[in-house]
């Protein structure tokens, strides 16, 4: 019998508040101080029970709603206060990032490149982009966001502000990942769980392969499927008994978990399940399929509510093994939006060439955003145009999420 109780193979990736400001900043402690201090409660009573919570995150509603974005000066110096406010109410040493929700018009994207330039990590920032009644994108907003790309590409180390900076297209509030992350006031105080699993999935595959081969294939992709469904149910449902038994005294509302893999450099690699699926390479003939189940797997999950992407995630330059696919050429731009559509996330975390054209990266988001609201489903657009690289250029990204990997061209 295969075993997937091993609580150290399913990481807790973040536990997000969501929570609403207002232009009076006197309450801004307070809200800040609940938010952190519920999360620290929860994370102590997970770790009680054996699971790793890697990161808190805190949310807000959009931050024209609480900033005085009259001027960069004036932003930041909001984002000054609320950073030192996130910076003092974290009592318990585990990481605290914070969003401050979507830029709603050109005027809150202008402003992004310098506050991220300034606050990074603290001022992770998303841009829904919408479309019209014949299912036309607005490429106005997708033309601000292209420059707000371009520009942050420019004055941050490397171009790697973009880490903080997402285009979202037919996302949903409540993503708990940044930071297409973003909240509604509407919807009260919240909070979502995220999962890093990837580690699990490939413990459970490999302990498949030691029993007896079955040589057809559909039976043997049927049973992956199960035993990954089995372990991630296992897992989700220990994590909302945690929850359910909680008597932590919060005004946040439990709105579910996101199932989604969510890989990091310093865990198993999605590339490592694709090969233990029988896929060679992650490009390779067998790709689309395996994206498919996997996909499915982190669907099937119906002991929890999920919310969230709850779907597989390709983040480039946050794999080992993706990034080491790049170097190898073993997969293009083109075939990460061919998995999108049976899977997820986009375009994430990929570095493009310094000097791609305004309107080709409109193009890339256009294509990507057209993808997502045909086939219903959550795609965003995460490009680090890289000052000075060409394709085939290797990055040279500094700290702790990132992975060095080979720029990708565009066309």
């Amino acid at each position: 019998m295969i075993q997937y109780t091993d609580k150290s193979l399913c990481k807790i990736r973040t536990i997000t508040t969501f929570l609403s400001l207002s232009k009076v900043q006197s309450s801004w402690k307070h809200r800040i101080a609940d938010a952190a201090n519920f999360c620290q409660q929860l994370t102590a009573q997970f770790k009680q029970s054996g699971y790793q919570v890697q990161s808190i995150r805190i949310v807000t509603n959009p931050f024209g709603e609480y900033l005085n974005t009259q001027s960069v000066q004036t932003a930041s110096a909001d984002l000054a206060l609320l950073n030192s406010l996130v910076q003092t109410s974290n009592q318990c040493g585990t990481r605290i990032r914070f969003a401050i929700g979507e830029a709603k018009n050109a005027h809150e994207i202008s402003l992004l490149p310098e506050l991220i330039q300034k606050f990074s990590d603290l001022c992770n920032a998303c841009i829904n982009i919408p479309i019209d009644e014949n299912a036309i994108l607005d490429n106005h907003l997708i033309e601000h966001a292209v420059a707000t790309v371009q520009k942050t590409s420019q004055i941050t180390a490397n171009g790697q502000g973009n880490f903080n900076l997402t285009v979202n297209f037919n996302c949903q509030p409540q993503i708990p990942y940044f930071p297409a992350s973003y909240h509604l006031s509407e919807l009260g105080d919240r909070y979502v769980i995220g999962l890093e699993t990837p580690d699990l999935l490939v413990n459970v595959l490999q302990a498949l392969q030691q029993q007896p081969h079955i040589s057809n294939h559909q039976a043997r992709m049927q049973r992956c499927f199960q035993v990954m469904h089995n372990a991630l149910k296992h897992h989700t449902q220990q994590i909302s008994n945690i929850i359910d038994a909680s008597d932590i005294n919060s005004t946040f509302y439990f709105a579910g978990i996101d199932s989604s893999a969510a890989p990091s450099k310093d865990c198993a690699s999605m590339v490592d399940i694709y090969r233990l699926l029988g896929v060679a390479y992650f490009g390779a003939p067998g790709t689309t399929e395996a994206s498919a189940l996997l996909t499915r797997v982190f669907k099937s999950i119906d002991n929890v509510p999920l919310i969230g992407f709850s779907g597989l995630m390709l983040a480039v330059t946050e794999d080992t093994g993706l990034a080491l696919g790049t170097i190898n050429q073993q997969f293009d731009i083109r075939t990460l939006l061919t998995n999108s559509a049976v899977c997820g996330i986009g375009l994430d975390t990929v570095p493009i060439p310094g000097d791609t054209s305004a309107e080709d990266i409109a193009a890339l988001m256009r294509d990507t955003g057209t993808m997502a609201y045909r086939l219903n489903k959550p795609l965003t657009v995460r490009l680090f145009p890289v000052p000075g690289l060409k394709a085939g250029d290797m990055t040279q990204f500094s700290g702790d999420d990132l992975c060095n990997c080979a720029v990708m061209a565009v066309s």
